[in-house]
This record gives structure tokens, sequence and C-alpha cells, in this order.
């Protein structure tokens, strides 16, 4: 008792990342910050320093922009998920904002030719996984670093697209491509779907302890394992209903999230997922215990390959046209790694989670958001940027167990 009153707020920062729930605590102190700042200390600044202001302006936590918010994040999220896989492996992807944009550029062309929506979709899923894993078959079998494939490929990808692309510029006006973005849950459907993802996080919280208990290992105490699920359950419901109040739930957040919760079930319930985290910790003893290290890495490519490609239908459902400048010229690789590193996931691999990326993605978003409801520049928007990545990779290495920072 004596030595843990003595305790450093690092080793505490660093026991409270041990746990599952701890993992997500410095990105949420990251969204909590970011939406404090600008949904209520900015407002109120703005109302004490204005003599005219006759009311409150509480614009940045207004359903409306909560609504475009999440519309906004939700390709950044997309991308930010795919390339958590292969940052597990300690890899990284320097081309999926650029497979996104052929993905879409090609979804366009497509459908412009007469190809049914959903058939386009599927085809260019296809597509994406090709490019991704043709890039991890260079780095698993000819032993190229991924960081020189992947931005190879970022640079080779960019050109294809132009091709696709000559003018730079197409619209898309397939109707099933157009309704991802456009189609609406009805409100107690939302709400149902929000009770069921609350009672199977519930669930698989208690088969955690149960199987915890019949391997004789330390159980979670009922407080934390309550506290979890009530706090999932709180900004389940929250979201859920502050999106109904606006509009309502849209159908490509519901995608998101139950591609996310696939590809979350595979990274931690499958034998799979737990090859991934321990090629990512450490190659060379999961390769003499059988692995197929180098299969595991061409899937893993391959699996972000094809969220690059949903990625790219879902910018161009929302934007209902694709360019050059909104996928492979602009920032939506750097704000897609930002995101998958800002959530946690460590860039050495091992560690993180695929929902710490949404996480991550929304943190980005929310920043750049509430700066451009500010009237920040561009410039002021990627200095704050980088501030926040730069301040939440330092908070990941402080708050990281002591045998994982020697490593």
């Amino acid at each position: 008792m004596q030595h843990e009153l003595h305790l450093s707020l690092a080793d505490r920062m660093r026991i409270m990342r041990q746990t599952r729930f701890g993992a997500f605590v410095p990105v949420l102190l990251a969204l909590a910050a970011i939406w404090g700042y600008f949904g209520l200390a900015a407002p109120l600044l703005e109302y004490w320093s204005d003599p005219d202001a006759d009311s409150l302006r509480l614009i940045f936590l207004s359903p409306r922009n909560i609504y475009n918010l999440f519309m906004q994040s939700a390709v950044i999220a997309t991308l930010a998920v795919g390339i958590t896989i292969v940052l597990l492996l300690g890899d990284i992807d320097l081309s999926a904002a650029a497979t996104a944009g052929v993905c879409a550029a090609l979804l366009g062309v497509l459908v412009l030719a007469g190809v049914p929506g959903w058939l386009a979709c599927l085809m260019v899923m296809v597509v994406g996984v090709v490019m991704g894993a043709a890039q991890g078959l260079l780095i698993a079998y000819v032993g190229i670093p991924s960081f020189v494939v992947t931005l190879a490929g970022l640079l080779g990808y960019q050109g294809l697209m132009q091709k696709i692309l000559p003018t730079g510029n197409l619209n898309v006006d397939d109707p099933f491509i157009r309704a991802i973005a456009r189609i609406l849950i009805p409100d107690m459907l939302g709400l149902a779907m929000a009770v069921g993802l609350v009672v199977l996080v519930m669930l698989a919280a208690l088969r955690r302890q149960a199987q915890r208990r019949q391997r004789g290992l330390e159980l979670d105490s009922s407080l934390a394992l309550w506290g979890q699920v009530g706090f999932f359950a709180v900004i389940t419901f929250a979201a859920v209903l502050t999106l109904n109040s606006y509009r309502s739930v849209p159908l490509m957040i519901v995608l998101l999230v139950a591609i996310t919760a696939l590809l979350g079930w595979i990274t931690t319930s499958t034998p799979f997922g737990r090859s991934i985290f321990a090629v990512g910790g450490n190659t060379e003893s999961a390769r003499r215990v059988g692995m197929k290290v180098n299969r595991i890495r061409v899937a893993a490519f391959g699996i972000v390959g094809l969220m690059a490609a949903i990625g790219g239908i879902f910018g161009a459902s929302r934007y209902g046209s694709v360019s050059y400048t909104a996928f492979a010229g602009g920032s939506l690789l750097l704000e897609s790694i930002g995101a998958a590193v800002i959530g946690g996931t460590s860039l050495f691999g091992g560690r993180g989670s695929v929902w710490n990326a949404i996480l991550g993605a929304l943190v980005i978003g929310s920043l750049g958001n509430g700066l451009d409801l500010s009237g920040a520049s561009s410039a002021d928007k990627l200095m704050f940027s980088g501030a926040i990545l730069l301040l939440a990779v330092a908070i990941d290495a402080v708050s990281r167990p002591a045998d994982a920072s020697s490593r």
C-alpha cells in the first residue's frame, strides 16, 4: 500500500494503460479537451468579450454540427482503421489514400460506363485488395521495407489516378452509391441498434470475464467491468440521440461501425488476429513458433487495400464526385495515419485497437471542424494538428509499459 502511494504519475499511467479501458484514456482526454474548448470555452469567451451578444452560441455542440462532424470524419476513420492493421505489424502504408483515390476514380468510370452501382462497388473492393496485397507480397517475400514499397505505391497510384481522371474530377450520380451517404436510419431503429450494440458489448465483457476465471487469471473488478459497459452505453446513446435530434443516424456511420466491429473481433478473437499482435510484438519469436509471418503480412496489407477501397466508396458517395485533390492530392493520408497514431496504436507494432482509430479520426475531425468554425486559416489547422499528434504520441510514450519502451 505504501509503495502504491509513492507511484509516479507515469507509473500510474502505465498501470492504467494495461487495462482495456485505460488504452482509450489518452485519446478520450484529447477529444474531451477539444470539445470542451470549441464547444464551451470558446463560445463563453466570445460571449463575454462581445457586449452586443444577446445569447450564447454553442454551434460546435449543436446536433447539426455533430452530424456533419461524424460524416466528415467517416472517410478518415475508414482509412485509419485499415492502417491500424499494418501498424500492429510494425509496418506502415503510405499509399492508402492514393489507393482509395484510384478505387474511387475507377468506381466513377464504371458507373459512367453503365455498370450497376452495387457491382461497381464489389469490383473496386476486389481491386483494392489486389493493390494492397501486391505491396504486401513485395514486403513479405522480396524483403523491401514497407516504407519504400508503399512510398513507391503512393507515387505510382497518384499517377494512375491522374490517368483514370485526365480532368482531375468526375461526378458520381449513381443512386446506389449516393444512397450510402444519403440514407438515414429511422429513429426507433437507431435506438434499437444502440441497445443491441450495448448488449453485445456487455455479453462480450461477461464472456471475457468467464474465460479469465476458467484459466485462473486475475479478474476485473465488478466496478471496472460494469463501469466500462456503462460508459460505452452512455456514449452510444448520447451519439444516437444527438443524431436523431437533427436528422437521424446515417447509414454510412452504421456501416463504418459494423466494419470496425468485424475487424475488432478478427484482431482480438481469432487466431489470425492474435498472430498479427504476435508478429508485431516479436517477428522472430512468431516465426519460431510456426506462424506464417509472410502470409500474415500479405493478408494485412490486403485488408488495408480493402479498407482504402471502402473509404473511396464512402468519399464518392458523400461528395457526389471523385477528385484528385480530395483523395491522393490532399491531406487525407496524413490525417488517416495521424488518426491511427493519435488513437494509441504503436508505430513499433504489437499494440493498438481499431476502435481507437475511430476516436483518433474524431480528434482530427473535431480539431479541423472547430478551427473552421473559429475562422482559422489552413496553416493554423496544420500546426494545431501537428501539436495534437505530438502530444498524443508523447502521452503514449510516457504511459507505455517499461518493457515495451525498452524493446
